[in-house]
C-alpha cells in the first residue's frame, strides 16, 4: 500500500519564517492559535491523515459507491467510521464562525490541514470539503433564520451540503439551465428538474444533506439574469431542527467514472422538492460564486495533495529499485545495481515535483492568509488589498495546481516503469483521482479567460498592479544581496516576461477578443510561474536568514530548500519566456481555419 508522511515541518516553515504567521495576531482568532498551538493541531492531523484515511484510499477506489433500488447510496467501508473520526475531532468546523459552532480558527491553519487530510484521501475529504462550501454561502448571503437553522449542525458535520449547478445539456453556460422553482405562497418554492455531476449528492455518512440548488423562478428573464439559489433539503426538518419526512429529491444514478471512486458523484432528480430562497431574487449566481470561489481554492489545493502523495511514494521507490549504473560509476558495488536514484533523469523528475510541491504549498497557504484578512480586518484598506488578491489567485491556483498536479502524478508514475501502471502499487489512481480536479469547479480553460477577461481589468487593474509591484518591490529590495541574486534575477525576469504580456493584451485583445482567448492558457501558466518563483524566492530568504541565525539542527532542511529554489530557478523560471512567445503570437494561426476542417 502507498505511504503518506505529512509535511507538518515543510508547513511551519512557511506559516512561521515565510509568512510571518504571528504577526498577525490582533486578528479575530490568531492569538488563540499561537505557535505551539499550531504545531499541535498539525501534528494531530498528520496523525488523522496518515492513521484514518489513507488505509481507506486504495478501498475507496476499489470499492467504489453502491446505489440501492430505493435511491439510497452506501460509501465504500470504513468511510462512515473515519467520517465520524473527522466529525467527532472538530476538524468540519476548525475555521467555522464560533457563532454556530465552529472554533473560529485561522484559514490558513484550516488550509494546511486540508492539504494533509486530501493528500491522504482526497474522494473522502470531497463530502466535508463541499459542506463548507455550502456553509460558507450560507453564512454570507442566507437570512438570520437560514443561518440559525442550517449552520450549526452542518459545521458540527451531523449534516452535508452540496452544490448543484450543472445539468445534461448545459456545464459552463449556467444561462441554460431548465431547472425551475414555483412559489407556494408561504415563502417556500417548489422545485424540479435534474441536476448531474453532484459530488456527494447522497451518502450514508450524514444525518442530512443539504443542497444548494441553482434554478429559475417562473418568469424570470433568460440567461444568468434569472438565475436563483435555493436550500433543498433531503429530509425536510420542522421549527425545532429536527428531521423529519423526505423532501422530492433522489439520486437517478451514481456516474461511472475515471477515479475519485470513493466520492458519490450523482445524477440529481428534483420532483417538486421544497426549496428555500437564498438571498435575492435572479442573484443566485451572486451566491453561488462564494461556495464556488472556496470550491476552486480548495480544487487547486487537490492539484498539490495528489503531487504531493505521488511525489513521495516515487522518491521512496527511487532510492530503493535497483537497476543500471551511476554513469559517473557505481555507487553500490557491492550490490548488482545503483538504485535509480543515482539517475540524472529521475532526479530531474522528482525535483521538477518538489520544487513545484514546496512552492504550491506556500502559495496556498499565502492566499488563505488573504482569506484571513479580507474576513477578520477592521482596515479596509488590508480588506481590499486582500480581496483583490484573492481574486486574481483564485483562478490561477485552481487551474495552474491542477494542471501541474496532474502533470506530476504522470511523472511520478513513469519513475515506477511498468509498475506504474499496475494497480497494486497505487500510482494509476493518483493519476485517475487527479484528473477530474483539471475539469470540474470550471474547467481551467475557462479560468484562463476568467484570469485573462475579468480579473486582470478589474478595477482598472488595481490587483495586478499591486501584485506586480509587491514582487518587484522584494526584487528591488534584495538587489544588492549577492547571496540571494540566485533567485531574484530570475524571478525579475520572469516577472518582466509576465508584464510584457500583459501590456500586449492591453494593446492587442481589446480590439481582437480572440488574442484574449488564444493567449490566456499560456498567460496563465505564465503567471503561475511567477507567482511559485516569488513563493520560492522568499522561501529561499527565510532559509538564508535562519541559516545566518544559526540553524537550530536544521542545517540540512534550509540547504534543501536552497537547493530546491536554485533547481525551480534555473529548470521552471525560464518557461516564461516561451510562454510569453506563444502570447504573443496572437490568434491568427490559430483561428483561420475552417471549422469543418477540424
Amino acid at each position: 500500500m502507498p505511504s503518506y508522511r505529512a509535511p507538518v515541518e515543510d508547513t511551519l516553515f512557511v506559516l512561521n519564517d515565510v509568512l510571518g504567521y504571528e504577526r498577525y495576531n490582533n486578528l479575530p482568532g490568531f492569538a488563540d492559535a499561537t505557535s505551539d498551538v499550531v504545531e499541535a493541531i498539525l501534528q494531530e492531523a498528520s496523525k488523522v491523515a496518515e492513521e484514518v484515511l489513507l488505509p481507506l484510499n486504495q478501498v475507496g477506489d476499489q470499492q467504489g459507491c453502491t446505489r440501492h433500488g430505493d435511491g439510497s447510496v452506501t460509501t465504500p467501508a470504513g468511510f462512515k467510521d473515519a467520517y465520524d473520526h473527522y466529525r467527532q475531532g472538530g476538524w468540519m468546523g476548525l475555521a467555522a464562525n464560533p457563532e454556530y459552532g465552529g472554533q473560529g480558527l485561522p484559514m490558513v491553519l484550516h488550509t494546511a490541514t486540508s492539504e494533509y487530510f486530501n493528500s491522504a484521501n482526497m474522494a473522502l475529504m470531497m463530502y466535508p470539503g463541499l459542506t463548507q462550501g455550502a456553509v460558507a454561502a450560507i453564512l454570507e448571503h442566507g437570512s438570520e433564520e437560514q443561518k440559525a437553522k442550517w449552520l450549526p449542525l452542518m459545521v458540527e458535520g451531523r449534516w452535508t451540503g452540496t452544490m448543484n449547478l450543472t445539468e445534461p445539456h448545459c456545464g459552463t453556460d449556467l444561462g441554460l439551465l431548465r431547472t425551475k422553482a414555483v412559489p407556494q405562497g408561504d415563502g417556500s418554492y417548489r422545485i424540479s428538474g435534474q441536476k448531474i455531476f453532484i459530488s456527494a449528492g447522497e451518502h450514508d455518512m450524514s444525518e442530512n444533506i443539504i443542497h444548494l440548488v441553482l434554478a429559475r423562478i417562473e418568469g424570470a428573464p433568460d440567461g444568468v439574469k434569472g438565475i436563483s439559489l435555493f436550500i433543498v433539503p433531503k429530509l425536510m426538518v420542522d421549527d425545532a431542527g429536527n428531521v423529519t419526512d423526505p423532501n422530492g429529491v433522489s439520486c437517478g444514478s451514481i456516474e461511472e467514472k475515471m477515479g475519485i471512486h470513493g466520492n458519490a458523484t450523482c445524477v440529481m432528480n428534483y420532483d417538486e422538492a421544497t426549496g428555500y430562497l437564498i438571498g435575492e431574487e435572479n442573484r443566485g449566481l451572486n451566491a453561488m460564486f462564494v461556495m464556488m470561489n472556496e470550491a476552486r481554492l480548495g480544487v487547486g489545493l487537490q492539484g498539490l495533495c495528489q503531487s504531493e502523495i505521488a511525489y513521495q511514494n516515487a522518491a521512496d521507490y527511487a532510492r530503493e529499485r535497483l537497476q543500471g549504473r551511476s554513469l559517473s560509476g557505481p555507487k553500490e558495488p557491492d550490490r548488482k545495481a545503483d538504485p535509480i536514484i543515482v539517475h540524472p533523469d529521475i532526479r530531474r523528475t522528482l525535483l521538477t515535483i518538489r520544487s513545484f510541491n514546496e512552492a504550491s504549498r506556500a502559495l496556498a497557504l499565502w492566499t488563505a492568509l488573504q482569506s484571513d484578512i479580507k474576513h477578520r480586518t477592521d482596515v479596509e484598506e488590508d480588506r481590499q488589498a486582500a480581496d483583490d488578491m484573492l481574486g486574481l489567485m483564485t483562478p490561477i491556483l485552481k487551474a495552474a495546481l491542477t494542471d501541474r498536479g496532474f502533470d506530476n502524478t504522470v511523472a511520478a508514475q513513469q519513475v515506477y516503469g511498468g509498475h506504474g501502471y499496475i494497480e497494486e502499487w497505487g500510482m494509476s489512481q493518483y493519476v485517475r483521482d487527479a484528473r477530474i480536479a483539471m475539469i470540474y469547479e470550471g474547467a481551467n480553460g475557462i479560468q484562463a479567460l476568467d484570469l485573462v477577461g475579468r480579473k486582470l481589468g478589474a478595477n482598472g487593474g488595481r490587483a495586478v498592479m499591486a501584485y506586480f509591484k509587491e514582487v518587484g518591490d522584494f526584487c528591488e529590495e534584495n538587489r544588492e544581496d549577492e547571496t540571494l541574486s540566485l533567485y531574484t534575477k530570475p524571478l525579475k525576469k520572469g516577472l518582466n516576461d509576465l508584464q510584457a504580456a500583459t501590456m500586449w493584451f492591453m494593446q492587442n485583445a481589446m480590439k481582437k477578443p480572440d488574442n484574449a482567448g488564444a493567449g490566456s492558457t499560456d498567460y496563465l501558466q505564465m503567471f503561475a510561474v511567477v507567482a511559485l518563483g516569488y513563493m520560492w524566492a522568499r522561501m529561499a530568504r527565510a532559509a538564508k536568514e535562519n541559516l545566518a541565525n544559526g540553524d537550530g539542527g536544521n542545517r540540512e532542511f534550509y540547504e534543501n530548500k536552497l537547493l530546491l529554489a536554485r533547481f525551480f530557478m534555473e529548470r521552471i523560471m525560464p518557461e516564461t519566456a516561451l510562454r510569453r512567445q506563444r502570447v504573443e503570437a496572437g490568434s491568427d494561426t490559430m483561428m483561420e481555419m475552417d471549422a469543418a476542417a477540424f
